[in-house]
């Protein structure tokens, strides 16, 4: 059983709110937003929320299912599948919100980190709002945007064979990242397909690929949006 220091919170949006899980850290420090892959909001985000707060960082998840969770493939991809694109689009900019307003930040930095799915939305949210200084994309890509708004610099990491995000594909983002003025980093692992990150995925998972890629991340936030102390 996974033991969780964080909290559920619900964070306004239109007449209503929506679930987010949030993990605060004490030390003062920037904030990073974390998307969920298309299993939804589950332990592992929840878990790696935690383990972003225990190195500075005051963390939050939204939940854009609303609850419901996918352990299959077939699952994942049918939740994903009736995903409404522009009200999820909303309910993460409404996190960005929520995150730059708490009283543990310190000078208005974010990070946002995406998981496949929720790497897509990361990466389009760095294009429209200036606040994102610093994207993480574990095995995401956005499709086509424009990257001129985009005050963020770039990290991904990224699956060595991978049915959904091809070699090409990855390429090409980075190009057109760079041909912006980008600040881009991309790293593809060696012997990983997708989920490589990800521990409770044991199909996928590797642990050595996932250390390399934490310890990147890490050091790439402390870069971007500054150490803990």
């Amino acid at each position: 059983m996974v033991t969780l220091n964080g909290k559920a919170i619900k964070v306004a949006f239109d007449s209503s709110s929506f679930d987010c899980y949030f993990s605060p850290s004490e030390k003062g420090h920037s904030g990073v937003m974390v998307l969920h892959p298309w299993w939804g909001l589950n332990d592992f985000i929840r878990s790696f929320c935690d383990r972003l707060a225990k190195e500075g960082y005051s963390t939050i998840a939204p939940d854009l299912y609303g609850g419901r969770l996918a352990s299959t493939i077939q699952q994942a991809e049918e939740l994903s599948s009736k995903l409404d694109g522009k009200e999820a689009s909303r309910k993460v900019n409404a996190a960005l919100d929520y995150v730059l307003r708490d009283k543990h930040l310190t000078g208005g930095k974010i990070g946002v980190i995406g998981f496949s799915l929720g790497a897509y939305f990361a990466l389009v949210l760095s294009s429209t709002r200036r606040e994102v200084k610093a994207v993480v994309a574990f095995y995401g890509t956005p499709g086509n945007v424009q990257w001129e708004k985009s005050e963020a610099s770039y990290l991904g990491h990224f699956a060595e064979t991978d049915p959904y995000e091809s070699a090409a594909v990855v390429l090409d983002l980075e190009n057109s990242l760079k041909s912006a003025g980008k600040k881009v980093n991309f790293y593809t692992y060696p012997g990983t397909g997708h989920w490589f990150f990800e521990n409770d995925r044991p199909d996928a998972y590797n642990p050595n690929a996932s250390e390399l890629a934490w310890n990147r991340t890490i050091e790439f936030l402390r870069t971007t949006l500054g150490k803990s102390e």
